[in-house]
């Protein structure tokens, strides 16, 4: 293997060509060959930029032998970039195999970061950003769809999707019968665009939102959903609210049962609460 030979795994704009990393256009000149998710989006790319590298098509569906083609410039010391339609390499696109081959084939892999959906939608949410899980897209259909987000329903991290448009009011749909329409989320769509849209309200809100301005449904789209501990978190304030006021005409045990019932909290944590104030 030569020792000049490495994968360059670079990211490229979601929407805004400014937001191509100078670095990133230095690497997709100088190596031999880029693979790219679909050609003939990656070479309008190329064009706006003047580089002329040739492309190589490698995505979920190439055979095994673009990936054998591939090794084989490595074998030669050369030098290949993996780009993806938008955004980074490998994050909802195909690539983990040429990257795995690499690192068996003692391939130097660089990766040259940039722009990232996920991760622009989850630093413009408003919700926890220091623990999360990327989910990708959910299943097409709605009953498989509902049956992943019970599952993730108890998760306490903040919850990251992408969607695509003729979808989202439907997600949205089940994400309020599954979470619950009072879950706090974020809708960030057509990032970095002319038409970008970044709104914080709760899942019930987003989805009447999306169902009742067509052009919600329109591009690509990040939900970025709270985690379970922050709905607790709010019912627990809820009922702290709601007790302090019920204590004023009612006894304790009384309060701490209507505060429950009317927040979600639970009434033993608020009856304790009580005892505590007192």
């Amino acid at each position: 293997m030569g020792s000049t030979a490495a994968l360059y795994i670079v990211a490229t704009p979601i929407g805004n060509l400014a937001d191509m990393v100078p670095r990133g256009l230095t690497i997709l000149q100088q190596v031999a060959v880029i693979a790219a998710e679909d050609t003939r989006h990656s070479r309008r790319l190329l064009d706006h930029f003047g580089i002329d590298t040739p492309l190589v098509a490698y995505h979920d569906h190439s055979g095994p032998q673009v990936l054998a083609a591939l090794r084989q410039r490595w074998s030669r010391g050369e030098q290949v970039a993996l780009i993806s339609d938008a955004g980074t390499p490998l994050v909802a696109d195909p690539g983990y195999r040429l990257v795995d081959a690499a690192h068996e084939d003692g391939v130097r892999v660089v990766p040259i970061p940039g722009p990232s959906a996920a991760l622009a939608a989850l630093s413009a949410s408003g919700l926890p950003s220091d623990r999360f899980v990327f989910e990708g897209f959910l299943p097409a259909r709605s009953t498989a769809r509902r049956q992943r987000l019970r599952q993730l329903s108890a998760e306490e991290r903040t919850l990251v999707f992408y969607e695509a448009p003729h979808r989202l009011q439907e997600t949205l749909g089940d994400a309020v019968a599954e979470l619950g329409p009072e879950r706090p989320a974020t809708l960030a769509r057509e990032l970095t665009k002319q038409f970008e849209t970044v709104r914080r309200a709760t899942l019930g809100t987003l989805h009447q939102w999306v169902a009742e301005d067509a052009n919600q449904r329109r591009g690509e789209s990040v939900l970025v959903v709270g985690g379970a501990r922050q709905v607790a978190s709010e019912a627990e304030q809820q009922g702290e609210r709601l007790l302090r006021l019920l204590l004023e005409e009612l006894p304790l045990a009384r309060a701490a049962a209507l505060a429950a019932r009317f927040s979600g909290d639970r009434k033993s944590r608020l009856y304790q609460l009580g005892l505590d104030w007192q």
